[in-house]
This record gives C-alpha cells, structure tokens and sequence, in this order.
C-alpha cells in the first residue's frame, strides 16, 4: 500500500478578460481548472439586480495547485486578452471589460505581478491586480453561456478559445 500523500486543497483566482462567456468557456477546458463560474468582481452591491457599481466581469476559477499554477494560469489567460487594452477587449467596451486578476491570496497576487513584471512589455500591461473585497456571481443566464449557446458571441477566436478543450 502506498503512503497516502496529504491532496493540497483547491485554490481559487479571479480572471477578468472582457465578457466574461469567453473566460469561461476558455478557463473552464484548462487542465488543473476544476470549476468556473461566471460573476463580477470588486464592485460595491451584492446583487446583480444593481445599477453598475464599479465591478469587473470575472470567471472565479478554482484549480487544482498540484496539476497547474498561478504562474501557468496567467500563461493561458495572456492568450485570449490584448493585455494593454483599457477597458476593452474585442467589441466589448467599458469599464467592467477591463482586465485583471483578483484573488484572496497574496501570495498569487505576488505571482501574478512578478509575471507581468517578467515581460518585455511590463509597461504597457493594463492589467489590474488587486485583492479580491467583494464577489457576487453572475445570474444563471450568463453560467456556461456558450458551453449552452455555442453560436453566441464571443470576443475570442473559436480556434482560441477551444484550444485545451478536450476532444
């Protein structure tokens, strides 16, 4: 019999990439994701039924620390975003298009600032990083979005945006 190993738990980030459908379509197929849901992150209400409160449409991605990394996460998640983009990300324009990366952790808020901080083109990323001080998740019409309406619109290239899926 083996030694049993303690599993490390899942951890949990928050990306935001634009509309959040394609996020999650894209993070959902990832190897190491293991749950996404669609929501808005840092805002000031606690409900969708709000006028907009300054949140960032977000996919909460919980993942499995031993089969991925933060570091590997932030790999994937600079393939589907113009990362110095201001409040824009394809057709989608405004403020809670913007991009950025938000966790409870501060140990994966120092990943994910050292990752940028590693690119040639660190000055010019327009992606925030940021504590995450409030979440409310997205209604249910907006859950697997385009897992469920596959020809809805979507700012990431089809190509892109299956491109982990598992056949």
């Amino acid at each position: 019999m083996k030694n049993a190993s303690p599993e490390k738990p899942l951890e949990e980030i928050y990306f935001a990439g634009g509309c959040l459908w394609g996020v999650q379509e894209f993070m959902r197929h990832l190897p190491g994701v293991v749950f996404t849901e669609a929501g808005r992150a840092n805002g000031t209400s606690h409900s969708t039924a709000s006028p907009y409160d300054g949140y960032a449409e977000c996919v909460r991605t919980q993942f499995d620390p031993d089969t991925v990394s933060v570091e590997t996460l932030m790999g994937y998640f600079f393939e589907i975003i113009n990362p110095h983009s201001v409040n824009k990300q394809g057709e989608d324009v405004g403020e809670k298009y913007r991009t950025g990366v938000y966790s409870n952790h501060p140990e994966h808020l120092t990943i994910v600032r050292d990752f940028i901080a590693a690119r040639e083109d660190a000055d010019r990323v327009a992606v925030e990083v940021l504590p995450l001080s409030n979440y409310v998740p997205s209604d249910k019409e907006h859950q697997d979005r385009l897992t469920r309406f596959p020809d809805d619109y979507c700012h990431i290239p089809l190509d892109l945006l299956h491109k982990y899926k598992q056949k």
